[in-house]
């Protein structure tokens, strides 16, 4: 019932205007707030925060007046969105514990309610990996090797390997376009970055 009745707020919040016009809301917002108050000396954090970035861009790229603007307010845009989607997965991290605690100790009597709303979740979920099961492969085999091992250890590496993987292949992926950026292109990235001599023309 809590879902269905907030649907419609969800749908708003994840739209991206909708984000995008909220954090600017509160950068306005802690702007407006007095120098002395605890909002006033988290704009001060923000504005230093922005201004380091810009510096830090400064040192590789020549940044005028209407550059630095830019970069500016897209620093800070981007660091309250940072600060508000990491405020969200801590709200959503202590809702589903206690959820969970709810379902376990069977308060309020909504066992049933959640295990029920979790089951058809569940099921949807598994449905179209079912549908791809050979025939000749019994569904218990099917769920041990690719869904559910019989020692009851999720099927996906552990969260530091998957972080790490993420990390290793977007650095590969940067460092293929900044290569790539150094000599086939006008735009010297590494030369800018490291020093490297920059590519013949020609």
């Amino acid at each position: 019932m809590i879902r269905l009745i907030s649907a419609p707020i969800r749908r708003i919040v994840r739209f991206p205007l909708f984000q995008l016009a909220v954090v600017i809301g509160v950068i306005l917002w802690l702007q407006a707030a007095d120098d002395s108050s605890i909002f006033g000396h988290f704009f001060n954090v923000l504005d230093k925060l922005s201004d380091s970035a810009v510096e830090l861009v400064s040192a590789f790229f020549t940044v005028k007046s209407f550059t630095k603007a830019w970069l500016i307010s897209g620093c800070m845009i981007a660091i309250v969105y940072l600060v508000g989607l990491l405020t969200l997965f801590l709200v959503g991290l202590m809702v589903r514990s206690i959820v969970d605690f709810a379902g376990r100790t069977n308060f309020l009597y909504l066992r049933n309610a959640i295990a029920r709303e979790r089951g058809i979740a569940a099921y949807r979920a598994w449905l179209p990996f079912e549908r791809i099961r050979p025939s000749q492969i019994t569904q218990q085999a099917w769920e041990e090797q690719f869904a559910w091992p019989p020692n009851n250890r999720p099927p996906y590496p552990p969260l530091g390997h998957r972080i790490m993987r993420g990390v290793l292949s977007y650095a590969a992926l940067i460092a293929i376009v900044a290569l790539l950026l150094q000599f086939f292109t006008p735009f010297p990235v590494l030369t800018w970055i490291f020093g490297w001599p920059a590519p013949r023309s020609g």
